[in-house]
C-alpha cells in the first residue's frame, strides 16, 4: 500500500519545514494542496516556499498558475489524483501539504457530486451582494449552516455563494453535504499536524506579516491591484492592501488587518483539524527527538 502523509495545521505555524523535512527523509516529493500557492504572482502574501526551500525537494502545484486563471476545486482533485498516480510509481510514500481544508479533503477523501449553480439562485444572490454588501451574505449563511460558516472564508463572496446556493437547492446543511466521503481512495493517509498555543501561534502571525511587508509585499500587491476583482485575490493580505491604495484605510491600518484577518483564518483552521481524531501532532519547534519519534511512528502505521 502506497502512504499520502498530509501535513496540516494554521497558518504560520511551519508546514512547509516539517514537509520538507519528511520529503528528504523518505527521499520523495511534494504536493501542495495550499489553494493561495497555486498562483505565480502571489509569492509574498501567500508564505510561498522560497527558492532555497524549493530546491531542498521537488514541488507540485506551487506557482503553476496566473491569477488571471479560474481554477476549480473539482479540477484541482483531478490533477492533483493524476500527479499522486504518476509519484506512487516512484515512490512509496509521497507528502501533501497546506492549509486550504477543502483542498486536502479533496484529495484524502474526494468531493461530493453537489449540484451544479443554479442560475436564478446565483442572480439572487449576486443582487444581495452588490445592494447589501457581503455582510449579508455572511448572514444568510450563518444562519442557514453555523457549522460551515464557522470555518469558511467568509470574506471570499463566492465560497458564501456557492454554499448558500446548494443550501436553497438540497435543503440540506452544506457542512452536511460535503462531509459525506464519496471516494475511498487507494492509498493510505496518515495525518500529521504541527501545534502550538495559541497565543505563540497568533505571535508568529503577526510577526510573519512584518516579514512579508519587508520582503515587498506593497510592492507585490501593487502590481496586482488592475486584478482585484478576481477571485484569486479577494483574499487575506491582498484586499486590505488594496484599501490602502485606494485611499480608504491608511498603510498601519491596513497591515494591523491583515494581521486580525490571518489570525481569524488561523482560528477557523483550528476550529476544522479540532474536529479531527486522525491527526498525529507535533509540537511547534519541534527537536531532532521529536523528529525520529515521528518517524518511528510513522513506520508503525504503514
Amino acid at each position: 500500500m502506497k502512504n499520502l502523509i498530509s501535513i496540516v495545521g494554521p497558518t504560520g505555524i511551519g508546514k512547509t519545514r516539517l514537509a520538507i523535512d519528511l520529503a528528504k527523509h523518505f527521499n520523495t516529493e511534494i504536493v501542495s494542496c495550499d489553494s493561495r500557492q497555486f498562483f505565480k504572482e502571489m509569492k509574498i502574501g501567500t508564505a510561498s516556499p522560497s527558492v532555497e526551500e524549493l530546491a531542498e525537494a521537488p514541488h507540485h502545484f506551487i506557482g503553476n498558475l496566473s491569477v488571471k486563471e479560474y481554477y476549480s476545486i473539482g479540477q484541482y482533485e483531478e490533477d492533483a489524483l493524476q500527479k499522486l498516480n504518476e509519484l506512487f510509481k516512484k515512490y512509496d510514500t509521497v507528502i501533501l501539504v497546506g492549509g486550504s481544508m477543502m483542498y486536502e479533503k479533496a484529495v484524502i477523501e474526494g468531493l461530493n457530486d453537489l449540484p451544479e449553480a443554479n442560475i436564478e439562485n446565483q442572480k439572487k444572490l449576486q443582487e444581495i451582494l452588490d445592494s447589501e454588501g457581503v455582510e449579508k451574505l455572511q448572514d444568510i449563511l450563518k444562519e442557514l449552516d453555523p457549522e460551515y460558516y464557522a470555518v469558511v472564508d467568509f470574506h471570499n463572496h463566492r465560497r458564501l455563494l456557492r454554499a448558500i446556493d446548494i443550501i436553497w437547492q438540497t435543503n440540506k446543511k452544506y457542512s452536511d453535504l460535503i462531509a459525506v466521503s464519496q471516494d475511498s481512495r487507494d492509498f493510505n493517509v496518515i495525518r500529521v499536524g504541527i501545534e502550538a498555543p495559541r497565543e505563540e501561534l497568533y505571535d508568529r502571525i503577526n510577526r510573519r506579516v512584518d516579514i512579508m511587508m519587508e520582503k515587498g509585499l506593497l510592492e507585490e500587491a501593487r502590481g496586482l491591484e488592475e486584478f482585484k476583482g478576481l477571485t484569486a485575490l479577494n483574499t487575506v493580505g491582498y484586499a486590505e492592501l488594496f484599501k490602502y491604495f485606494e485611499g480608504i484605510w491608511d498603510l498601519d491600518f491596513a497591515v494591523g488587518e491583515i494581521k486580525k484577518n490571518s489570525r481569524r483564518y488561523a482560528k477557523r483552521q483550528l476550529t476544522w483539524y479540532r474536529k479531527a481524531d486522525d491527526i498525529h501532532y507535533l509540537p511547534l519547534g519541534y527537536t531532532p527527538q521529536d523528529f525520529d519519534d515521528l518517524i518511528e511512528w510513522l513506520s508503525q502505521q504503514q
